[in-house]
């Protein structure tokens, strides 16, 4: 379909700046060998992201972050807005990740209101969505992927909604070490992409990139990364070891 591969480096509540600053290097010289076509991100905590843009300057590798505030400015200690994230040279930033939904209380409302404001400010959303391991059980997979997708793209124009990437993450294999199988991924990316054409159209649905997030590792990128519909991947524990991170940029 002439989608890209996309691959962020989600690195949590990991590093100092030296320590960010040496695996932002390390990520830099790992992937130097990766195709025209892939592109990557690398989402380090908001105080190493200035550090961490220095270290990336000049190797097409792009600077995202982990969260953002809807509102410009205010009276919202702690939160940061968006153009503070455009100040120091991001480019993408994550949004309704998993953990913010479960420990922070992020909603399908507030997830839609940083989209919005993301995109207002010139920056790029990657919006995360997936089921919890009941969910899944209980076969609920589909109806809560779908309640989370039409909730982030409320009121938002399909001019506006062409700048967004989707994460596919099943809350159940996000650090646990358990993998949606090749299969269960394409089965949700493609209902996703279904899902986006109904929103909008299917040329649109057919440009969208949707990441897999859920402990992709250099062992199964490959077999993922060669599904139909799955584009790249948010990548997470694989994404604090250069060497790791490599294995998904350029699999074997």
């Amino acid at each position: 379909m002439g989608r890209r591969i996309f691959i962020a480096g989600n690195w949590k509540m990991n590093t100092t700046v030296d320590e960010a600053v040496a695996l932002a290097k390390g990520v830099v010289e790992e992937t130097k060998g990766r195709g025209d076509d892939v592109e990557v991100a690398v989402c380090p905590p908001y105080v190493n992201l200035a550090a961490v843009a220095q270290a990336i300057k000049g190797s097409g590798i792009k600077l995202g972050a982990q969260d953002v505030h809807w509102e410009a400015s205010g009276a919202y200690t702690g939160k940061v807005s968006v153009a503070m994230l455009k100040s120091v040279g991001v480019e993408y930033v994550i949004i309704g990740h998993s953990e913010q939904r479960q420990y922070f209380g992020e909603t399908d409302e507030s997830v839609n209101k940083k989209v919005k404001a993301v995109i207002a400010g010139g920056l790029k959303p990657i919006i995360c969505v997936g089921e919890l391991l009941s969910e899944r059980e209980n076969g609920f997979t589909e109806k809560v992927v779908e309640k989370q997708v039409v909730g982030a793209y409320k009121d938002l124009s399909k001019e506006d909604a062409a700048k967004t990437v989707i994460a596919y993450e099943p809350v159940w294999a996000i650090g646990t070490g358990k993998t949606a199988t090749p299969e269960q991924a394409e089965d949700v990316h493609s209902f996703i992409r279904k899902l986006l054409e109904k929103l909008y159209d299917k040329s649109f649905a057919q440009e969208i990139i949707i990441q897999y997030g859920g402990s992709m590792n250099p062992k199964n990128a490959k077999e993922l990364l060669a599904k139909e519909n799955v584009d790249g991947g948010l990548i997470g524990g694989a994404s604090l070891k250069p060497d790791q991170f490599k294995g998904v940029v350029i699999p074997q």
